[in-house]
């Protein structure tokens, strides 16, 4: 499976990857069927049913919502999500919507966008029907589509039993790695970095400038979240009433600048305010880059802005490194295992964003390639077995708190793998392979359904 740094990391709005980045492409996408087949004027009705954790958590993270943008033709990426609510409010009390911004059809999302609870599709537990009818009500186009994690999205001919892709290879790349022994054993011999390996692949879609464009641009869409995080305030969306916490700590950060001179892990805080500003506004449907999931968005930006702004030397060359290195094992993870919160627990979420972000960190900081996979392995190996478990299906409690923890055990791998030489007993691919068996393990009331964990039991205590 040929893999871009861009299918990593895709600009989108909040909450979430798969139930909200992932359903607007699979609406795009049963909108490009029924355009290529000249039946947008014949839609008089649509009818879109969500399956397994779409359903059981889809209200708390907004999936009606993004099905309703998705079938207007609002695409992820431009989307403006200030507009989103006045969007849904106008279908609201007119009952109609506008597909594909050409036609108005009748439209009431109870009705429209069934959530089918406690049923699931075949092959993902994230699952999708997609039906437009005409006016006597025959279906003129049918369409089902897996949101398998990080906003990808799969048709139902392109997704095997297992969930994953069975489409044929149309890229060649210069270095095809599939697992981390393969990614260091072409640094190793082209005595080149993980960075480079996967630049020089990125090479089969894009240009050398379009590269460092994209990554660059990657960084101002992360930069300015966390700005934006840090400055607003008030109560986030949802009901469970959780104030937003990034502005005043970082006003009591910037308002008492003498602390860091008596606590030396004040650095810590403005990592977790980094990491705590990107997932509220991630929480308030705002725009976040996947990184390589809008559940763990926070964990990469937050460890990059502390290189950035903390780090001597840090430069634009470095910023690029550590997004090429962090794609780099991310695509390891997402072709050996999955980056999907319902199919393996939040372990590949924030688990792989924290390996991914301490594999990157070492890269700037000069590590090896060795020191550079041992770093990845680390972020990994103790996240293993971690659950989704969110509080009414809303990504707030614990899932903000939990990206700056994420953040921080990535400095953490980092550095203890720039403390070592590189030789380990586990290896990241074993440590892929243990994910994976954990996730399978896992039962489904900790795989983002919100019937287990902290979303049962907060209540009771």
């Amino acid at each position: 499976m040929a893999l871009s740094i861009f299918d990593l990391f895709k600009v989108g709005i909040g909450p979430s990857s798969s139930h909200t980045v992932g359903p607007m492409v699979a609406a795009n996408r049963f909108l490009s069927g029924l355009i290529e087949r000249g039946q947008i004027e014949q839609v008089s009705a649509v009818k879109v049913g969500l399956y397994g954790s779409l359903a059981m958590t889809g209200q708390g993270h907004a999936t009606d919502v993004a099905v309703m943008l998705g079938l207007m033709g609002e695409k992820p990426d431009s989307v403006d999500p200030d507009k989103v609510a006045d969007y849904i409010e106008q279908i609201k009390q007119t009952g109609l919507l506008k597909i594909a911004g050409e036609r108005l059809i009748p439209f009431v999302k109870e009705e429209h966008i069934p959530f089918n609870f406690g049923v699931s599709l075949p092959k993902h537990p994230n699952g999708m029907r997609f039906q437009a009818f005409d006016e006597a009500g025959i279906i003129l186009h049918e369409g089902i589509f897996y949101s398998v994690g990080g906003g990808f999205v799969l048709s139902d001919a392109e997704t095997n039993e297992h969930g994953k892709g069975n489409a044929v290879e149309t890229v060649e790349l210069k270095y095809p790695f599939e697992n981390g022994a393969e990614l260091v054993k072409y640094a190793e011999e082209n005595r080149i970095s993980i960075a480079d390996v996967v630049i020089q692949n990125e090479a089969a879609w894009r240009s050398e400038q379009e590269i460092n464009d994209g990554l660059l641009g990657l960084w101002q869409v992360m930069n300015d979240c966390i700005n934006r995080g840090c400055q607003q305030t008030g109560v986030l969306p949802g009901g469970l009433k959780i104030k937003r916490r990034a502005h005043a700590m970082r006003q009591e950060l910037v308002n008492n600048p003498e602390t860091s001179l008596k606590d030396q892990l004040t650095v810590l805080d403005w990592i977790n305010l980094y990491a705590m500003a990107v997932n509220e506004e991630n929480a308030a449907g705002g725009r976040v880059v996947t990184a390589p999931t809008n559940g763990a968005a926070g964990v990469i930006p937050a460890v990059l802005a502390y290189y950035v702004r903390f780090v001597p030397g840090s430069n634009q060359a470095g910023i690029k490194t550590f997004l090429a290195t962090a794609a780099a094992i991310g695509m390891i993870y997402k072709k050996n295992a999955s980056i999907s919160a319902a199919e393996v627990g939040c372990q590949g979420e924030i688990g792989v964003a924290c390996s991914m972000a301490a594999a990157a960190l070492c890269a700037v900081m000069g590590g090896t390639n060795q020191q550079v996979e041992n770093a990845a392995e680390i972020g990994m190996e103790h996240n293993l077995g971690l659950t989704c478990d969110p509080i009414g299906g809303l990504v707030q409690v614990p899932c903000i708190e939990r990206n700056t923890m994420g953040a921080i055990k990535a400095v953490n791998a980092s550095r203890l793998a720039l403390r070592g030489s590189g030789e380990h007993h586990v290896s990241l691919d074993s440590v892929i392979e243990t994910m994976r068996q954990t996730g399978v393990d896992m039962q489904d009331k900790y795989k983002e359904t919100s019937t287990g964990g902290l979303a049962v039991n907060v209540v009771a205590c």
